[in-house]
C-alpha cells in the first residue's frame, strides 16, 4: 500500500446554456442546457484525480452525496481497491455520484502508478478507440423530418464511420406509424449507400408490437443495432425480440450493478450491453464487462455528456480483449471538450488515449467562473396540438 492519504473531495457543479440553434430534441422534451459535475479528489502527495459523474444524477444532487460520502474516504490510501463504495442501482445521484468517485479514484491510482488507466485494467491496450456519432435528436417529424439524412451526412463528412439516430419527437403528436418512420430509414439507409454503419436507439418509446416490426426491416437494411426499443423492465420482451433478428438488441444505459444485468444476461435480451463508467463507476462496469463476455455479449458503452467521461468510458473499452465502439454525443456543445485544458485528438472518428497518465486529462482553469452552475432540469416539456398526418 501507498503511504499516499486522501485529503479533499469534492465536486465542481456546471453548467452552459444552449443557444437556440443547439438545441435538441428527445420526446416531448427541448433540452436548453448542457450540464456537468466533476468529482476532485486531492491527496497529501499533491496529486489530484478527477472523474466525471453522470449529469442524469442532477450535478447539485451528486455534490451532496459526494459530500456525505467524503468523510469516510478521507485519511484513507487512494490505492485501496476496496476504498470506493458500490452503486446501489436504486437511486441515481448516489450511483452517478459512485461513478465519478470511482473514476477519479482511479486516475489518481494510475497517476501515483505513472501509467494509463487502461494499462491499470488490462495488459497492451490500445492507444485509440473507435468512436460513433450518437445524434439525431435535431429533426422535428412535423418540420423537415429528413434533416436527420443531413445530419448523418455531415458525420460521414466528419470522418465517423458509424452514427447512430433516435425516433424523433413524439409520434402522438403528428400521427407518426411505424410505416413513416421505417419510410425515413429506408432513406436514410439509401442515401449513406454503406457509407456508414447505422444504428437506431428506441429510447424505450415503442411496444413490443412495433418493436418487433422496426426490428425485422432494421435488420433486412443493414442496421447494425437497435437500441432499447421497449421499457426496460420488460426482460421477456426482450429477449423476444433479441431471438427474432440476427442484428443485435442492445441496452442497460441506466443499470450500474452486476445484480442488475444478471437476468437480462441469463435470458440472452440483450447481445450489447451498453454500462456508463459516470453511472457507477470503472470497477462496477469492468465486472459487469467480464461478465456479459461469458455470455458472448458485447460490451459498448454508453456516454452521452462531457468529455472527461468519454475519456474514462475509453479507457475502460480499451482495456476489453475485442474493443469495438465508443458512443460520443454530438448535441452537448462546447461544454463537452471545454472542461479539458488539453482535450485528446480525434480524428476519422478514432479517439486517441493520450500518452500520459490517469486518464490523461486535466481541467481546464477557471471553470465554475466560466461555467456557472444553473439550477432546475435541462429540459422544458413542449405542448403541441396533435395534427394528424393526411
Amino acid at each position: 500500500m501507498s503511504e499516499t492519504k486522501i485529503t479533499k473531495i469534492e465536486t465542481l457543479c456546471l453548467s452552459r446554456m444552449h443557444e437556440p440553434e443547439r438545441q435538441w430534441f428527445t420526446h416531448r422534451y427541448r433540452v436548453v442546457k448542457a450540464d456537468c459535475a466533476i468529482v476532485v479528489v486531492s491527496t497529501d502527495a499533491g496529486v489530484t484525480g478527477i472523474g466525471e459523474a453522470c449529469a442524469y444524477g442532477v450535478p447539485s444532487h451528486i455534490r451532496e452525496w459526494v459530500a456525505w460520502l467524503a468523510p469516510g474516504l478521507i485519511g484513507r490510501d487512494p490505492c485501496d481497491p476496496a476504498l470506493a463504495p458500490h452503486p446501489n442501482g436504486r437511486t441515481r445521484a448516489f450511483d452517478c455520484a459512485v461513478g465519478g468517485i470511482d473514476c477519479a479514484l482511479w486516475d489518481l491510482r494510475a497517476k501515483l502508478a505513472d501509467r494509463r488507466v487502461c494499462d491499470l485494467l488490462a495488459d497492451r491496450a490500445p492507444d485509440q478507440v473507435r468512436l460513433y456519432a450518437s445524434g439525431g435528436c435535431r429533426y422535428d417529424w412535423r418540420a423537415h423530418p429528413e434533416q436527420l439524412i443531413d445530419e448523418v451526412q455531415e458525420y460521414i463528412a466528419a470522418g465517423f464511420s458509424a452514427c447512430k439516430v433516435r425516433i424523433g419527437t413524439d409520434w402522438d403528436w403528428d400521427g407518426v406509424t411505424v410505416d413513416r418512420f421505417l419510410g425515413l430509414m429506408r432513406d436514410l439507409a439509401q442515401t449513406v449507400a454503406g457509407r456508414i454503419e447505422l444504428m437506431v436507439d428506441g429510447n424505450q418509446r415503442l411496444t413490443f408490437d412495433q418493436a418487433l416490426a422496426i426490428a425485422q426491416e432494421l435488420d433486412r437494411l443493414g442496421f447494425v443495432w437497435f437500441e432499447e426499443p421497449i421499457p426496460q423492465e420488460d426482460i421477456d420482451g426482450y429477449a423476444r425480440l433479441n431471438a427474432a433478428v440476427g442484428m443485435p438488441i442492445t441496452g442497460g444505459e441506466r443499470f450500474t450493478t452486476l445484480e442488475q444485468f444478471r437476468p437480462y444476461l441469463e435470458r440472452h435480451a440483450y447481445d450489447i450491453i451498453q454500462p456508463d463508467v459516470g453511472w457507477g463507476g470503472i470497477s462496477e462496469i469492468m465486472r459487469i464487462a467480464e461478465a456479459a463476455a461469458r455470455y458472448g455479449v458485447e460490451f459498448c458503452p454508453h456516454g452521452w455528456h462531457n468529455g472527461l467521461m468519454v475519456l474514462a468510458n475509453a479507457h475502460a473499452l480499451a482495456a476489453q480483449s475485442h474493443p469495438r465502439v465508443l458512443e460520443l454525443c454530438m448535441h452537448q456543445g462546447p461544454l463537452q471538450w471545454e472542461i479539458l485544458a488539453d482535450p485528446p485528438a480525434i480524428q476519422d472518428g478514432w479517439l486517441a488515449l493520450p500518452d500520459r497518465p490517469g486518464l490523461g486529462a486535466a481541467l481546464a482553469e477557471g471553470l465554475v467562473e466560466r461555467f456557472p452552475y444553473i439550477e432546475g432540469h435541462y429540459a422544458i416539456e413542449i405542448e403541441r396540438d396533435i395534427v394528424r398526418s393526411a
